[in-house]
């Protein structure tokens, strides 16, 4: 089911795939996929008039090209590098749609649509990291995504930690990642919340496989304890 905030309908179809759509008609989509984890598996709306990849791990071409429409841009960050992905060999430049490369940290237009990048990564002296020590989102490789549709500012921080950066935020919809493992866990995402008060929190990135499986009820109740509005929706 649908989640309505102001303007903007808002569907969650697992993993990071988040579908926004503006009341004037401009259709979002934010790293849509993989396939093989069954996101969007069977539809091929390709009604996408923006397509955005935040890292390698969410690039796939192939649902790209079912949720895009013919005229549509796909902002993918610069350090997307197909050939690290196993099984794709399709690089974004070879896409069939305008491609903008975008870094994090930047602000820029597309169209009708303000959008904004954050740095997204996994501290190495943090918890989200390898056997090996490693993060597995290094500083550099990835980012977050701000995109302000019909006066409604949401953002997608990426596949990353609660970052210091991350408190000085002004959004109106936070889309956060609760899975823990590679991002942030459901407590660090509500000290997120918490910290920026956004308008509503809408909870992504959990139990689309066992390794982020997370108690989103859990979530709900320590958000809404702190006074910030959340809703969860069935992916």
């Amino acid at each position: 089911m649908s989640v309505q905030f102001g303007a903007v309908t808002v569907d969650w179809f697992g993993l990071a795939t988040v579908r926004l759509e503006g009341q004037t008609g401009a259709v979002i989509y934010v790293d849509p996929g993989p396939e093989r984890y069954g996101v969007l598996a069977d539809r091929e709306p390709r009604d996408g008039d923006l397509i955005l990849v935040s890292h390698s791990h969410h690039y796939d071409p192939e649902t790209i090209r079912r949720v895009a429409h013919e005229e549509a841009i796909v902002a993918v960050h610069e350090g997307v590098d197909a050939g690290t992905i196993e099984g794709v060999d399709t690089p974004p430049e070879a896409l069939p749609f305008a491609v903008e490369r975008v870094r994090a940290d930047e602000s820029f237009v597309l169209g009708p649509l303000d959008l904004f990048t954050t740095p997204a990564y996994n501290a190495p002296a943090g918890p989200h990291t390898d056997e090996n020590g490693a993060p597995y989102h290094p500083e550099g490789e990835g980012c977050g995504f701000g995109v302000t549709i019909d006066g409604v500012t949401a953002f997608w921080p990426g596949d990353t930690d609660f970052l210091p950066f991350h408190e000085e935020l002004a959004v109106d919809l936070l889309l956060p990642p609760i899975g823990g493992t590679f991002t942030m866990n459901r407590h660090e995402a509500a000290d997120f919340a918490a910290s920026v008060q956004p308008d509503l929190v809408l909870p992504v990135h959990y139990d689309t496989i066992e390794e982020i499986e997370a108690d989103a009820e859990a979530f709900v109740v320590d958000v809404a304890k702190r006074g910030v509005p959340v809703v969860l929706e069935e992916p």
